[in-house]
């Protein structure tokens, strides 16, 4: 992987933009709009890349957002599942029986 430093500050601004389209995201599907998730996907890659190119000393500063951008991510996920199999049984709950 050829990851790219970038400073800080420039890490944390990224940071803030995949939060706010993950935002936008979930707003947009709220609506019944269909997502667009690659600007998405491309600020979540750079900040990644960029925080395993740091130092782990600066890297663990940004651990609290991006515990929060994952937590965000995974619920945003759900709220896509959940849109698009909104009654989708899991298959481990279904007996032999019910079929």
């Amino acid at each position: 992987m050829n990851a790219t430093v970038l400073p800080a500050t420039l890490v944390r601004e990224e940071m803030e933009k995949a939060a706010s389209l993950v935002t936008t995201a979930y707003r947009l599907l709220a609506t019944g709009t269909m997502v667009d998730l690659s600007a998405l996907e491309s600020k979540v890659r750079v900040v990644c890349e960029a925080l395993a190119a740091m130092e782990r000393d600066e890297g663990v500063a940004f651990r609290p957002g991006m515990e929060a951008l994952i937590a965000d991510l995974d619920r945003l996920a759900a709220a896509i599942q959940e849109r698009h199999q909104p009654f989708a049984v899991p298959l481990d709950t279904i007996s032999p029986t019910d079929a």
